[in-house]
């Protein structure tokens, strides 16, 4: 006999407690717990029907999967070349950034190919939709459109359809009518998550869930729907403006943090095959406190353009600013000048920023910054055909970056003349005890210190 009881769930974090608190003791958020009841067995085990007896691990046969092309490189590329069978994706991002736009040209390229598409549209209409997707130019016969949020509806159609590939658009709407919580609460989107990826692996249909993106950044609902999915993609970017990122931050199929670049435009989402030259169009020439860094995102290299500018503060405690880098790394970077170079930044105000958009984690921009902030600390610009590169230490020596030679080269296709870079990459290149060089009409400098890289870069020090 079945049993009722209560719980209080929150909807940040999805923890939950047996009586209510007014704030998580998980997540330490304010109000966010809310009443569910849930329905537990007698025994408190069940036992599916379909239950399976564990295999050894040298039993387990291994079938190849071929990976369906959407028609889209850039999103085919973040998702590793293609989409797998059974594969279940997740799209998140802000309200508006362009997640249904995706997933529906994604879908306009996978039925080119005579396979069936089922669009779950629960925010909108099927004529909503259908307006949607004359403006995308989306007109395949091939793309059915249910107008439903019972997560059952869903399955049953999918189920009759057999598609190819199935789109929710989105997982916070659905709702499972067996459940007494409301749709979007932790438990609805949990257990329609779950039944969407126990359909997609049993009978081999790739699922696509559009999330929304609550003001913490994170998918709304719980982060458990992130660890229950195959890839989960970000996207980032501003809704003003016109360029978006793609981003993969989990890919059980391929490469994570692969980043795909694409131009909102009134017919939807363009590709940008060459990311770094938008970056870097509008850079102004000779001036001080901009230099060329770059950065490796996933298997891609991107130039991106480092901004600093440094000014006397008039208040006792200088302010400490950077947007699209970690403003922990820059404090940091900004005591090895002091110590290391002798730079006086104590009274200055430093502010860095990443041109277009861009949030950049990896260390390789660090010795980019430090020469952004040192020529606007002197008020001396960096040659415009010069790029820098490097991981900067607390004793201020420059060490060593990944895939140097993939780098050089989309800094020689962009029609840089000079790289300073760490003197241990210059091995790389196969030219051992040289600190300078030609390689494929490029100057390579390898510095050992960041006062080397100063001297190389501002004639300083």
């Amino acid at each position: 006999m079945a049993k009722q009881k209560t719980q209080y769930v929150c909807q940040e974090c999805g923890n939950s407690s047996p009586k209510w608190e007014g704030k998580c003791s998980a997540c330490g958020k304010w109000n966010t717990l809310i009443e569910e009841i849930i329905t537990v067995s007698a025994s408190g085990i069940t036992q599916s029907s379909a239950y399976e007896h564990a295999i050894s691990i040298m039993n387990v046969t291994l079938t190849s999967s071929e990976r369906h092309k959407t028609g889209i490189e850039e999103f085919d590329r973040i998702l590793g070349g293609g989409i797998v069978p059974g594969q279940v994706t997740l799209v998140g991002g802000d309200p508006g950034i362009g997640k249904s736009t995706i997933i529906l040209q994604a879908a306009q390229g996978f039925a080119s190919k005579e396979r069936t598409t089922l669009y779950v549209s629960g925010e909108e209409s099927a004529a909503q939709t259908k307006l949607r997707s004359h403006r995308l130019n989306v007109n395949n016969p091939n793309i059915y459109i249910l107008p439903d949020t019972n997560i059952k509806n869903a399955l049953a159609e999918a189920k009759q359809k057999k598609p190819a590939l199935l789109l929710i658009d989105s997982i916070q709407v659905m709702f499972n009518e067996e459940l007494s919580s409301a749709p979007g609460s932790v438990t609805q989107v949990r257990e329609c998550a779950a039944e969407l990826v126990r359909f997609a692996k049993t009978n081999h249909i790739a699922v696509m869930l559009v999330g929304h993106v609550t003001k913490s950044g994170s998918i709304a609902g719980p982060r458990v729907v992130e660890h229950l999915v195959d890839t989960v993609l970000y996207f980032e970017g501003a809704r003003h403006n016109v360029y978006r990122i793609l981003r993969a931050v989990k890919n059980r199929f391929g490469s994570t943090d692969e980043i795909g670049v694409f131009e909102m435009t009134g017919h939807g989402l363009d590709e940008v095959p060459n990311p770094s030259a938008i970056f870097l169009a509008q850079r102004q020439k000779q001036n001080s406190g901009s230099v060329v860094g770059s950065a490796l995102e996933g298997t891609r290299p991107l130039l991106l353009e480092v901004q600093a500018l440094v000014a006397t503060s008039p208040f006792g405690s200088p302010a400490r600013r950077a947007v699209g880098v970690d403003v922990n790394r820059i404090t940091m970077l900004l005591a090895v000048l002091e110590k290391r170079v002798g730079l006086n930044l104590s009274t200055q105000d430093v502010f860095v920023n990443l041109a277009g958009g861009v949030k950049v984690t990896e260390p390789g921009l660090d010795l980019a910054c430090i020469a952004a902030i040192a020529s606007s600390f002197y008020d001396k610009p960096i040659a415009d055909d010069t790029i820098v590169r490097g991981e900067v230490g607390l004793g201020g020596e420059v060490r060593a970056v990944s895939q140097i030679e993939r780098r050089v080269m989309e800094a020689k296709r962009l029609g840089f003349k000079k790289c300073i870079l760490p003197a241990h990459n210059l091995k790389t290149f196969r030219e051992k005890g040289k600190s300078r060089l030609k390689w494929e009409n490029v100057e390579l400098v390898g510095c050992k210190d960041v006062t080397e890289a100063m001297k190389e870069a501002l004639g300083i020090g």
